[in-house]
């Protein structure tokens, strides 16, 4: 797959780690630092962005053993602290929507490809177009629901952003910095995803084809299959390794959120 460069920067901070930190926290702060690394890149191959998903799970991985460190859970099981673990938790929920939705994406773009590939198979022009058109739709539809998932998250972050200044040692304000920089990182690289994927944004004076519309109408007719057919076996490969990487952060993401609720449940 081509680079890509990322449909939204993300804003890098830098974290200020609590003296005497427990090593759990400078593991976080390594963490973290890779994945700013990565994202900060001025393109962002598929490697790249898989990478990063299973960097994010690492990360959260981090931040939920953080959370259950006994001293944390006192803390944000009271006023004002609790409010902010409520406005987490509703987040949480939006985040993993998006990432579900983004994973059942692929999920569904696998099947439109291995339908293309069966569809070069027999060389039917007739099935080709068809299945191509099945696809176009399909990924602006899903462009468009997605985008609600992010506008959903957006609402959420606007909401939640005075609670994340309440008063909290330093080593909860780390927690809830790098909480809200984690969802920025893993919104980014889903939205990098998708715009890689699928129907891409035009540019001035040219629109760019999505990646399947470039492997159909990419060589001449007497070598178009064996093109074709390379091209969309390599992006199995790649929507498979993605789908691995969501996957992980999937599984992160609701550890994350029951060390949230059991957190409430004190």
């Amino acid at each position: 797959m081509a680079a890509v460069v990322p449909d939204q920067c993300v804003r890098l901070r830098s974290i200020s780690m609590p003296s005497r930190s427990h090593p759990l926290a400078l593991q976080v702060e390594e963490e973290l630092h890779k994945l700013k690394t990565c994202v900060a890149s001025s393109s962002l191959t598929s490697q790249m962005m898989g990478n990063a998903l299973r960097g994010l799970g690492d990360l959260y991985n981090c931040m939920e053993e953080l959370l259950r460190l006994p001293h944390n859970q006192q803390s944000l099981s009271h006023l004002p602290q609790k409010r902010w673990v409520e406005e987490e938790l509703d987040g949480s929920v939006r985040l993993l929507d998006f990432c579900g939705a983004t994973r059942d994406s692929l999920v569904t773009m696998k099947e439109r490809i291995q339908d293309l590939q069966l569809a070069l198979r027999r060389r039917g022009d007739a099935a080709i177009q068809s299945k191509m058109h099945a696809y176009i739709h399909f990924g602006k539809k899903a462009q468009k629901d997605l985008k609600n998932c992010v506008r959903s998250l957006k609402q959420t972050d606007n909401r939640s952003a005075s609670s994340s200044a309440v008063n909290m040692d330093s080593e909860l304000s780390m927690v809830v910095q790098v909480l809200t920089e984690a969802k920025e990182i893993s919104i980014s690289l889903l939205k990098s995803i998708l715009s890689n994927l699928f129907m891409a944004r035009s540019r001035p004076k040219a629109s760019r084809l999505s990646l399947i519309s470039k492997a159909l109408q990419k060589k001449k007719v007497d070598c178009e299959e064996h093109e074709n057919m390379s091209h969309l076996e390599a992006l199995e490969v790649t929507i498979g390794d993605l789908e691995t990487g969501l996957e992980c952060l999937f599984r992160r993401l609701v550890q994350n959120r029951v060390s949230l609720l059991n957190i409430l449940s004190l």
